[in-house]
């Protein structure tokens, strides 16, 4: 998408892919809640942004979970860490960021379609 929109373009889409991995990873949490020694998982934004950025890597379509281990904070006496109330407020951050890189999106389309109309 970033040839014909540009660069800005192609980080909101980057971010946007993130978003949606880290809804599924979320979404995974929440299912897991009661299974026995289920360690929550989250998307390292930065690290996967920076990498993008770079160049280093190429992107992947779906980032890789990154397990954030918190040694029995919080975890249950089976070992499970997730908590519910937190998940939930990640996916509801989720949908607002989502919400508002789409809408960013739609500018950059907005602005492309207004060129080649004027260029007519």
């Amino acid at each position: 998408m970033g040839g014909l929109l540009g660069p800005t373009a192609a980080l909101i889409e980057r971010y946007m892919d993130l978003l949606a991995a880290r809804q599924r990873v979320t979404a995974g949490n929440i299912a897991n809640a009661d299974t026995p020694g289920y360690r929550t998982r989250d998307i390292d934004f930065r690290a996967e942004l920076e990498s993008y950025l770079s160049g280093a890597a190429a992107p992947q379509p779906y980032p890789i979970a990154v397990v954030r281990e918190s040694f029995g904070e919080g975890a249950k006496n089976d070992g499970n860490n997730v908590d519910l109330d937190q998940e939930m407020q990640k996916l509801a951050e989720n949908v607002m960021r989502f919400t508002t890189a789409s809408t960013l999106l739609q500018k950059e389309i907005q602005e492309v379609r207004s060129a080649i109309r004027e260029g007519k």
